[in-house]
């Protein structure tokens, strides 16, 4: 689920993973990773990738379709 929900968010606002990897530190092999569905992001990059993208890690996880739910 997080991967779709990353995927959605990024082509929503027009980001592309290298330029959520330099601006949230997390490196650029792990985001192609995290956007190819190969690994799931650790808790403290999936509340970073939130931050960044201004929803909720709920949303990310598939937990809610509202992203903007527990903020």
């Amino acid at each position: 689920m997080f991967t779709e929900k990353f995927i959605e968010l990024m082509q929503i606002k027009s980001l592309t993973s290298y330029r959520i990897a330099k601006e949230t530190g997390i490196s650029q092999g792990l985001m192609n990773e995290y956007k190819n569905g190969k690994k799931l992001p650790t808790l403290q990059n999936v509340t970073k990738i939130a931050d960044y993208l201004n929803c909720s890690v709920d949303y990310l996880l598939g937990r809610t379709d509202n992203p903007d739910v527990n903020r």
